[in-house]
């Protein structure tokens, strides 16, 4: 029995980071209007990591 990935939203956006979660079962909206109309319809919070995307600690 072969399972066939399909992917969600993020497959048709251009960054390689959002290209790769483009095939997880979790439906992942880009940041756009679409995404906070639909945060707003469903009275969900929005949280917003600074520090996930860089891996590097910051040297002063």
């Amino acid at each position: 029995m072969t399972t066939q990935k399909v992917p969600n939203r993020l497959a048709k956006e251009k960054s390689p980071y959002l290209l790769q979660h483009a095939y997880n079962l979790v439906d992942w909206l880009p940041w756009s209007e679409e995404a906070f109309m639909k945060i707003e319809a469903s009275n969900y919070i929005i949280i917003v990591e600074g520090n996930y995307l860089n891996g590097k600690k910051r040297r002063d």
